[in-house]
C-alpha cells in the first residue's frame, strides 16, 4: 500500500531517561505535520507551508555519509468519526498538488492500521513524516563547527540578561551561571519556558503554559509483516505511531496540562484515543519519557516578536518545534538582516 520502507533505526536512547522531564527538542518525537493541517489560511498555515518547503534544501545541506539525515515518509491520519472523514476529503480535494490521498478503511485494515471500530477511513500525505530531533541537532552542531564562519558553543546556563550601560560594548549584557559575563549587540531567547525568567527580569511579559508529552517505547511481539504496508508515521486521534526497527514502536502525543507525569501513560493514550487494538494492548513498555511544551497563552503558538532593540524572542513553538525550524530560523535570519540594512543606512 505504502512505499515506505524504515531502515535500521538510528540510536536514540541517548536521550530516554525515564524519569526525567526533558525539554526543548530532546523531547520530542520529530512528528512534521505539514501539509495535512487543516487551516487553509493565517501565520501559523504559511509558516507550516515555508519549513516544508524549505526542510529538503535543510536535509541536503546536513545530511552527510557519516550522519545520514532523512524524512521518513509518508504520514497517514486515521478518521475517528464521520465528519472528521468529510473534512479529510476536503482537504484531500484542496491539496492533491501537495501529496494528499484519500485511504479508505478496507485499505487502511488491509495494511494493517486497523483500529477497533474505526470505518472511516483516512488521509495520506506522501510529504509529511518525521525527521529524528537528536540526529537533527548533532548534525547542526557538526555543521557550525565546520563553518567558516566564527560560531562559538557556550555549555553554561544564562543567569539573567541585563541591559549594557555602555552601547558601544553592545546592546546587551549576558550574566552566565559560572561567572563569566559578555556583550552583544543582539540577543535571541529560544528557550521556552526557560525564556519567562529571563523576560520577567526586563519587564516583558510574555504568558506561556507548561503542556507535557509522553513517548513510550514499546515492543510489539509476535510481529510477523515487519512493519510492512505501514507509513513512516500513523495519527490517530492525536497518538502518533511511529514504527522503529522489526519488532519496536513509538507511541507518543502531548497530552496532559501542566508538569506532572501521569504513572500510566499507557492507559492515558487509551482514554485518549478510545479503545486499543489488542496488538498494541499487548505490546510491552521497554521504555518511556516525557518532556514539557512551551504554549503561548492567549495566542498562537510560535512566539516571534522583535521586544526591543537588539532583542528577539522566538519560543513557544508548541508541538511544532522541529516542523517549524526551517521557517523560523528564516524569520531570525530576515529579521537581522533588516537590521543591518537600517544600521548601514
Amino acid at each position: 500500500m505504502f512505499d515506505h520502507r524504515l531502515g535500521d533505526p538510528i540510536d536514540q536512547d541517548i536521550r530516554r531517561q525515564s524519569q526525567t522531564s526533558l525539554t526543548g527538542s530532546s523531547a520530542s518525537l520529530g512528528v512534521l505535520m505539514g501539509y495535512i493541517y487543516r487551516r487553509s489560511n493565517g501565520r501559523a498555515w504559511r509558516l507550516r507551508q515555508r519549513s516544508m518547503a524549505l526542510w529538503p534544501a535543510w536535509i541536503s545541506k546536513l545530511s552527510n555519509k557519516d550522519q545520514p539525515l532523512c524524512i521518513h515518509k509518508p504520514l497517514v491520519q486515521l478518521a475517528s468519526s464521520e465528519q472528521e472523514a468529510t473534512r479529510m476529503q476536503t482537504l484531500i480535494q484542496k491539496r492533491q498538488d501537495l501529496g494528499l490521498t484519500p485511504v479508505s478503511a478496507h485499505q487502511a485494515q488491509a495494511a494493517g492500521l486497523q483500529w477497533p471500530k474505526h470505518q472511516w477511513g483516512g488521509i495520506i500525505s506522501r510529504l509529511d513524516g518525521w525527521v529524528d530531533p537528536l540526529q537533527l541537532q548533532r548534525n547542526l552542531r557538526s555543521a557550525l563547527a565546520g563553518s567558516s564562519q566564527l560560531v562559538t558553543q557556550i555549555n553554561d546556563d544564562v543567569a539573567c540578561l541585563e541591559r549594557s550601560k555602555s552601547k558601544r560594548k553592545g546592546l546587551w549584557q549576558v550574566h552566565q551561571k559560572r561567572g563569566e559575563r559578555n556583550c552583544f549587540d543582539v540577543v535571541i531567547i529560544c528557550s521556552a519556558l526557560g525564556s519567562l525568567g529571563l523576560l520577567n527580569s526586563l519587564g516583558h511579559d510574555r504568558q506561556m503554559e507548561p503542556v507535557l508529552g509522553q513517548v513510550l517505547k514499546l515492543r510489539v511481539p509476535d510481529n510477523q509483516n515487519n512493519w510492512q504496508g505501514w507509513p513512516a508515521v500513523l495519527v490517530y486521534q492525536g497518538i502518533n505511531l511511529i514504527p522503529y526497527g522489526s519488532d519496536q514502536l513509538l507511541m507518543g502525543a502531548t497530552v496532559e496540562p501542566g508538569e506532572q507525569a501521569d504513572p500510566n501513560p499507557l492507559a492515558l493514550m487509551q482514554q485518549r484515543s478510545g479503545e486499543l487494538p489488542d496488538w498494541l494492548q499487548a505490546a510491552k513498555i521497554i521504555n518511556q519519557w516525557h518532556g514539557l511544551r512551551a504554549k503561548p497563552v492567549h495566542r498562537s503558538a510560535p512566539i516571534l516578536e522583535v521586544l526591543e532593540p537588539g532583542l528577539i524572542l522566538a519560543t513557544a513553538h508548541y508541538r511544532n518545534g522541529v516542523l517549524l525550524t526551517p521557517a523560523s530560523a528564516e524569520w531570525i535570519a530576515k529579521t537581522l538582516e533588516h537590521k543591518q540594512e537600517l544600521t548601514c543606512s
